[in-house]
């Protein structure tokens, strides 16, 4: 792979540079000879037009100042501009992305990256291809994001690893929101364990991958983990220069202190964040944290707080049809209003964002639940989930078991207990694919007391033991407020 900046073999290859200059010799209407002296012989430019020889440098520097242009130029048809139109326009794209619709910023990335493969510049490449993965995050095409990503650090392998590292993060996020949260753990630490060990302390690089760790963290339980990279990410800030970063850490930090239950501070820190993006005018990211304010109230019990955020941020994302951010939200929109007593407003929320039903439970011959991972069906009675909507194993796996627990919730409300013990198995299918520690915790707890209310104990006590293995806290949960102990 060529440098960035470099001229490619392609590119500086002696057919294409023989057309180059026959074409601006005769536009300029010089002869051969004109063109050749006093360096060079007519037969040498002949010989060049031809395609038979590949100039040396001090050839086309000559060549390039008879025919008024540049060596770069005519050795790979750009012009000196182009890469600085090309990252003025890809700057316009980032804009497209922050304030318009995923789709159009899609759009503008692709072409550019066109033209970065037309001029061979890696470094516009991997810039386009970090946007398309962005694009596709936001509109909930996980696998398409991880392959956009793959590509720009492939072009990039042969820079410093700072340079590689908003793609690794892209990769990272992916995963995460695909349910893989220990593989996402494991990109980020793999990558901050060899910035650390290599001496490379880019501040930037730093602050975007502690940062990114945050959430995988809480949600395995890694609450230690979570709480020392927010105190890492809090003392790069200083350092950092772009407010786009500073934002992200204070939305993470946040996250960090519901959990410590010091939930008036996680506020005023996504205060911090809002006031950031709003000067940005990244409007995707100023949802987030209408998404997570409203995250804070229902947590601290705020219901209608909670609902007017939530609902701010889910229409801010739905105007930018960022597709799967928008479900998420809805899931936890329908958790709040539940408990606000609106359960039939909740239920219509949540019954289009699922899928199809995961296999039958394994009685084992005992007619009961296996407790070991796999979910069972869904009620009779659902609407077809509209396309790109929806929650499952592979996109957006942790909401989608909040999906189930809450319709078993709403199910065992009204005394349908089948019903409510198929969306808790099939919640426990999805969660324990990713180890969502505190949202595991809460849902055998609510599994095990439908059991034993039921009179299957030993069912029941298996439901705890897997809940037990695990912890639910404060800002832990993906839903609600931190579950009680099991009674056992």
């Amino acid at each position: 792979m060529s440098a960035p900046g470099a001229i490619g073999p392609a590119a500086v290859g002696p057919s294409a540079i023989g057309r180059r200059v026959l074409r601006l010799r005769t536009e300029r209407g010089l002869t051969q000879r004109q063109l050749a002296e006093p360096a060079y012989s007519a037969a040498y430019v002949s010989t060049l037009e031809a395609g038979k020889v590949r100039p040396s440098d001090a050839a086309l520097r000559h060549l390039a100042e008879r025919l008024g242009t540049s060596p770069e130029e005519l050795a790979t048809g750009r012009s000196p501009r182009a890469a600085t139109e090309l990252r003025m326009a890809l700057t316009d794209a980032r804009r497209t992305l922050a304030t318009g619709t995923a789709s159009d910023a899609a759009d503008a990335f692709a072409t550019l990256l066109d033209q970065a493969r037309q001029f061979d510049l890696p470094a516009e490449q991997a810039t386009a291809l970090l946007g398309l993965g962005d694009c596709a995050l936001e509109s909930g095409e996980l696998f398409e994001a991880r392959q956009r990503f793959e590509a720009a650090e492939q072009l990039l392998s042969d820079e410093p690893l700072p340079r590689r590292v908003p793609a690794i993060r892209g990769r990272a996020t992916a995963h995460l929101l695909a349910g893989e949260l220990r593989y996402s753990c494991y990109l980020l630490e793999s990558t901050l364990d060899e910035l650390n060990a290599s001496g490379l302390h880019d501040p930037d690089a730093l602050l975007l991958l502690y940062t990114a760790s945050i959430a995988p963290y809480m949600d395995m339980g890694a609450h230690a983990r979570a709480a020392q990279a927010a105190e890492l990410a809090l003392a790069l800030a200083p350092r950092v220069g772009d407010p786009a970063l500073v934002a992200g850490m204070h939305r993470g930090v946040a996250r960090t202190l519901i959990a410590a239950g010091r939930t008036i501070e996680a506020d005023a820190s996504l205060a911090k964040a809002q006031e950031l993006y709003q000067q940005l005018r990244i409007h995707t990211d100023l949802a987030h944290c209408h998404w997570m304010r409203g995250y804070v109230h229902a947590q601290d019990g705020d219901l209608a707080r909670a609902e007017a955020e939530l609902r701010t941020a889910r229409d801010m994302l739905a105007s930018k049809r960022a597709a799967l951010f928008t479900v998420q939200v809805e899931v936890e929109l329908a958790d709040v209003l539940r408990r606000r007593g609106k359960t039939a407003e909740a239920e219509e929320l949540l019954r289009p964002l699922l899928t199809a039903a995961q296999p039958e439970p394994d009685s084992g011959g005992r007619g009961e639940p296996n407790l070991g991972g796999r979910g069972g069906p869904e009620p009779d009675g659902r609407r077809a989930p509209e396309p790109g909507r929806q929650l499952n194993a592979e996109r957006g796996a942790v909401h989608a078991g909040g999906a189930h627990r809450l319709l078993g919730l709403i199910a065992e409300e009204r005394g349908d207990q089948e019903a409510a013990e198929a969306h808790y198995c099939a919640a426990l299918y999805l969660l324990e694919r990713t180890g969502a520690a505190g949202d595991l915790a809460d849902l055998c707890r609510l599994l095990g007391d439908l059991l034993r209310r039921a009179g299957r104990v030993e069912a029941a006590l298996d439901a705890y033991r897997i809940g037990l293995g695990h912890r639910a806290a404060p800002g832990t949960t993906t839903l609600g407020p931190a579950p009680a102990k099991p009674p056992v």
